[in-house]
């Protein structure tokens, strides 16, 4: 079976859930309720591509309190420095495909980003959303580290489009369960 027939059944498969169903598996791509109801209503779906580009348009248009529900599904990097320093100590510790070539997280480093990410909730009202895929904990502390200097309305705005990226990768992976 060739890569398209596999993602063909995919869809098939998304398309024959019941509406419930298919919220719900959205859903753990991104805890945004308005998010997800979308999602099922717009069903079917044509394609793969047509599922991921209504995810962008529908995310694209909702509100900041539809974001800041999404980011209440993600744990707050550095809430808990144990596990902080399981997370960064080794990288078969990260999901599968996500930070590879991580290396070890440093105490001082481990240490910065708890510190920071109480600075940016004190800041902004939130935790610090970013797609981790691919990036060391010293690259999300600078990240985070410049974050905190933007204005909130800046900060909502690349915090939703960090959000979208890492739906994006979690419909992949779901995807990929399907095949």
């Amino acid at each position: 079976m060739n890569k398209p027939d596999i993602f063909a059944n995919a869809i098939e498969h998304i398309n024959q859930l019941p509406s419930a169903e298919l919220r719900e598996a959205v859903y753990r791509c991104c805890a945004s309720s308005r998010w997800a109801n979308q999602m099922a209503t717009a069903a079917p779906y044509t394609s793969i591509d047509s599922l991921h580009n209504k995810a962008v348009d529908i995310w694209s248009a909702l509100s900041n309190e539809d974001y800041l529900e999404a980011f209440k599904g993600h744990p707050m990097i550095g809430a808990d420095l144990d596990a902080l320093r399981r997370k960064f100590t080794h990288t078969s510790e990260w999901s599968e495909g996500e930070q590879a070539g991580m290396e070890s997280a440093s105490e001082t480093v481990l240490k910065r980003l708890q510190t920071a990410n109480i600075e940016y909730v004190n800041r902004f009202g939130y935790i610090f959303i970013v797609c981790a895929t691919g990036k060391s904990a010293s690259e999300m502390l600078s990240l985070l580290e410049l974050r905190l200097s933007n204005p909130a309305e800046v900060e909502m705005t690349i915090a939703a489009g960090e959000q979208q990226k890492i739906t994006t990768i979690r419909l992949n992976k779901w995807f990929e369960q399907m095949v």
